[in-house]
């Protein structure tokens, strides 16, 4: 299955947008949860206009540079809403570098367990508080971000659910390195 055509399909309905200013949602609200990276993203948007599920009306800024400005189609908007309205099985597990090399740490020495734990929760701490700070700007950008009516509302809940899981899993760390202790 191909999600990043529903993520696209999503980002396009909310608002007639740029493959550059599409690549830069993924850096910031969507990267939250999912990536896709600009390779990906220019052929995705290739294969929606061929299927008819977006066009795109060309901008000219400044004396040459041209843009293609996206939307999303009548077809595109019956696809995205059969996506959004089928339940989906639970995930496969998710990928996780430190929780394996946590796995295998019996190989090193206590000293370095408790270093790699250590920059972990440094680096998630880092990682709450920037999602901290999203949380508080939308909040005061959105006087009704909490109203499921709300555009905003799937960011505020996917961000929510963002600084829970680094919240959980700072926790883990810092209990996990007490258990070194």
């Amino acid at each position: 299955m191909r999600i990043l055509k529903y993520a696209l399909l999503g980002l396009i309905e909310k608002e007639e947008i740029t493959g550059y200013d599409i690549s830069n949602q993924f850096k910031r609200e969507i990267g939250e949860f999912w990536s896709a990276k600009h390779s990906q993203i220019y052929p995705e948007l290739k294969k929606l206009t061929a299927e008819g599920l977006i066009e795109y009306r060309t901008l000219i800024t400044g004396t040459k540079l041209e843009k293609k400005v996206y939307c999303i189609t009548q077809k595109g908007k019956q696809e995205l809403l059969n996506w959004l309205t089928q339940p989906k099985p639970l995930p496969e597990t998710e990928k996780d570098e430190f929780m394996l090399m946590m796995y295998f740490s019996a190989a090193i020495s206590m000293e370095e367990r408790k270093r790699l734990l250590q920059d972990q929760i440094t680096k998630r701490n880092a990682k709450l508080e920037m999602l901290l700070s999203n949380q508080h700007l939308l909040e005061l950008a959105n006087d009704n971000i909490k109203s499921p009516d709300s555009w905003q509302f799937g960011h505020y809940l996917v961000l929510s659910r963002a600084i829970n899981r680094e919240q959980s899993y700072v926790k883990w760390l810092e209990d996990t390195l007490q258990l070194l202790v």
